[in-house]
């Protein structure tokens, strides 16, 4: 994360877009790009929202009273869009989350919001799947965590070899997901992963 001080301003952000518009070959005072420098900021403000956030923020709030529920707990198909680091270009898909809890557990929504503040960074598939596992380790400590995540990756189908159709699995297990091949197996068979599905 960068430090605030650090940070350039508005205006720099903005005349940086000038000049990439310039090298790609355009008349950024163009009238069809005038304002352009301006949206392409405000998206950057969207896309990247997530370094703003703590995940761990919304795990701190947790309930006990669940009737002495100790079972698998599985949010699927969390959609997400994200960045890759090295081109900038859009990584797209669907994350998938599990916790066995210890006492626990914590609102769904608060899962999938710690998904969409780790995709809203610049992101490497692998780093933010392993980042979404041990965050719920760390914060709930529970008897295990399972993290799967599906992406398509334009800086693949766009630019370089132009695959199309192509998305990258990854996967993070702590725990007795990692430890326990019954719990990851009925895990994965939750999430149900994969091409016709």
């Amino acid at each position: 994360m960068a430090d605030d001080k650090n940070k350039p301003t508005r205006e720099q952000a903005e005349a940086a877009v000038r000049t990439l518009l310039g090298w790609a070959g355009e008349d950024p005072a163009r009238e069809g790009l005038l304002d352009t420098p301006k949206r392409v900021v405000e998206a950057y403000g969207d896309w990247f929202s997530g370094y703003d956030d703590d995940p761990r923020e919304y795990l701190a709030r947790t309930f006990e009273e669940v009737a002495g529920y100790d079972e698998m707990i599985v949010l699927r198909d969390i959609e997400f869009e994200s960045h890759c680091e090295h081109h900038m270009a859009p990584i797209i898909g669907k994350a998938h989350v599990g916790y066995l809890p210890n006492g626990k557990v914590v609102g769904i929504s608060k899962l999938a919001r710690v998904v969409e503040t780790y995709a809203r960074r610049f992101q490497v598939q692998e780093k933010m799947t392993a980042q979404i596992a041990q965050s719920i380790q760390d914060v709930l400590q529970p008897l295990g965590v399972g993290v799967v995540i599906e992406g398509a990756h334009e800086c693949m189908t766009t630019r370089g070899v132009h695959k199309r159709g192509v998305s990258m699995i990854t996967s993070k297990m702590l725990g007795t997901f990692r430890e326990d091949a019954r719990t990851r197996a009925e895990f994965l068979r939750f999430i149900d992963v994969g091409p016709g599905r």
